[in-house]
């Protein structure tokens, strides 16, 4: 006996602790019992060991990531299986997902999705209690189903324990161990793996509790920081406001509020400003894509509509970012309030303007105003406006609701004075020529379809008065010859155009019709005046034209062409050969 207690102190062995009891059956039980004994003891003491370790290590780690890798890898070691794994309870589809694994090979298996009550993991999620089975595969205790036989088989695993996470009553989870051989598992084992399921439970939900504190912390600095910004870019639009600014100056406050290029539109999609190193095709795109008054995203850019009681007064385009926060958002809605709040501005100025500018039109063509008195009225209206000595008559007919935004550049800067009257709208442009104004008004005309009669030079005054009834005349009798969407000055044409004309225009209209030949008989001594003249009188027969000219009829073909050559094709059709024939008369009696 006392050899026994020594080798039992000694910490030795069964097998010598029963070679010492010899015969002695009772002495050999009762040493072998004290030995199972101590060693579960042992075995307990370095399972309390790990779990503190397993404690301490989970009361460090501050990822949700790493806490749950963390714990199935210390499952897999202290219940010594082949694989460990951790399912998640998703109360949005009211089932278990899984999140983490350890010694798992198969991307189907980690993919798993377990209904409450499906497989022993459902069972365990819907009991909260913890079940096992040595033989999975073959254990009917649980519903088996495809997806999770599916998975389980091609992990190949065979027997199972699973234990529930719980906090409080709530159910976070299952904890699994798992091997690919039968085995069976003890209630030890059972015991172990439920103690670090209630660690890992309180690990779990304090993780997720320090994580949703530092993001809503987060969001709070974010929605501090936004507060801040918003209120930046608050008092920054409002400067421009109250100043007066314009929207060059909104660009320009977003574009270096947000770090973003800018596009302002008006409602016809032309530009009105840019701030940044602007896509122009995408500002095009996203400007036409959305009649929306809310921050819209088209491809890389994104678009907000600025708009005043539900009419669209034009667009916000913003690019060079991938995403905005919403306080940034915020700041493009107010920005385009803002360009909504100064485009109307600028439209109410400019129809003051526009009805301040009538006010003077109608009193100039009426005559009922001395120019100094108009010269003074326009500097008031804007104070570097000059009256020019003379100006040209452009009287628009039809739906004239667009001319004035379609108005070419050059002739937008020649503009003096424009307005409707009596029903037209009439332009007064600063240009020394109708001829070529008329040619530059064609294409507004074409576009707009409007007819045009461009008249002048004139003087203010009754010169003026009288120019701008001979325009008004001259579009009637354009929309009597079918002119339709024309423009053109008296010379233009022909014969039609000298109704109501005075006398010197009347060698202005033969200049503009035979000038070109007259110069060319001047500069070379020539008379191709004189053949045209004897070419009409014999009916356009060049063999009797060159009889009267007593010359060749080869000869008299030769100054044909050269006469096409100087008016242009068509000048024998009838009715431009109408218009030269009038022009020589009216030649010969000027000529006298």
């Amino acid at each position: 006996m006392e050899e026994l207690l020594r080798l039992l102190a000694e910490d030795a062995p069964g097998s010598e602790l029963a070679r010492a009891a010899g015969n002695d059956a009772a002495a050999r039980e009762l040493a072998l019992r004290i030995r199972a004994g101590m060693d579960a003891s042992k075995k307990r003491e370095a399972e309390l060991s790990a779990l503190v370790d397993v404690a301490r290590e989970l009361a460090s780690a501050r990822d949700p990531g790493s806490v749950l890798h963390t714990i199935v890898h210390r499952a897999r070691t202290l219940i010594g299986t082949d694989v460990a794994y951790l399912t998640l309870f998703d109360p949005a589809r009211g089932d278990t997902y899984m999140r983490a694994t350890d010694g798992s090979v198969s991307a189907a298996f980690q993919q798993l999705r377990v209904p409450l009550g499906a497989g022993l993991g459902g069972l365990v999620a819907e009991t909260y209690k913890p079940y096992w089975t040595a033989d999975y595969p073959k254990d009917h205790r649980f519903r088996h189903t495809s997806p999770i036989d599916d998975a389980v088989g091609e992990e190949g695993l065979v027997a199972i324990l699973g234990t529930p996470l719980i906090v409080d009553g709530a159910f976070v989870g299952v904890l699994f161990a798992s091997n690919r051989t039968r085995r069976p598992f003890n209630r030890e084992e059972v015991s172990l793996l439920g103690s670090l399921a209630a660690l890992a439970a309180v690990t779990i939900v304090q993780v997720r509790a320090a994580a949703e504190t530092a993001a809503a912390l987060e969001q709070l600095s974010a929605a501090h920081a936004g507060v801040e910004h918003a209120a930046a870019a608050h008092d920054r639009f409002a400067d421009i406001v109250l100043s007066g600014g314009d929207v060059d100056a909104i660009a320009a406050a977003v574009a270096e509020l947000l770090d973003v290029w800018v596009v302002l539109v008006d409602a016809l999609g032309n530009e009105l400003a840019v701030a940044g190193d602007v896509d122009h095709d995408l500002a095009r795109k996203a400007a036409a894509a959305s009649e929306s008054g809310r921050l819209t995203r088209v491809g890389d850019g994104w678009m907000i509509a600025a708009t005043a009681k539900g009419e669209r007064l034009g667009a916000l385009v913003i690019g060079g970012v991938d995403e905005l926060s919403g306080a940034d958002q915020r700041i493009v809605e107010r920005a385009a309030v803002v360009t909504a709040l100064v485009l109307l501005f600028r439209r109410q100025a400019a129809e003051q303007s526009q009805r301040a500018q009538a006010d003077i039109l109608a009193d100039a063509l009426s005559g009922n105003s001395e120019p100094r008195a108009l010269a003074d009225r326009l500097r008031l209206l804007e104070s570097t406006r000059r009256l020019p000595s003379t100006v040209v008559v452009a009287v628009c007919r039809g739906d004239h609701s667009a001319v004035l935004a379609r108005l070419p550049a050059p002739l937008g800067e020649k503009l003096v004075l424009a307005g409707p009257y009596a029903g037209d709208l009439v332009l007064l442009l600063a240009l020394p020529d109708a001829v070529a104004t008329a040619r530059t008004l064609s294409e507004v005309a074409r576009r707009v379809g409007v007819t045009i009669a461009v008249v002048g030079p004139a003087a203010w005054g009754a010169p003026l008065v009288d120019t701008h009834q001979r325009a008004t005349r001259l579009v009637t009798t354009m929309l009597r010859l079918g002119k339709y969407g024309q423009s053109a000055a008296p010379d233009d044409l022909g014969v039609a155009g000298l109704v109501g004309a005075a006398a010197v225009d009347v060698e202005a209209h033969v200049d503009h019709v035979l000038g070109a030949v007259l110069t060319y008989d001047e500069q070379r001594g020539t008379d191709l005046i004189g053949t045209l003249q004897a070419y009409f009188a014999a009916s356009q027969s060049p063999t009797r034209a060159a009889a009267a000219l007593h010359i060749h009829p080869n000869t008299v073909q030769q100054r044909l062409d050269r006469i096409t050559a100087l008016l242009g094709e068509g000048w024998q059709q009838p009715e431009h050969a109408l218009d030269v024939q009038v022009a020589l008369r009216l030649l010969t009696t000027l000529r006298g």
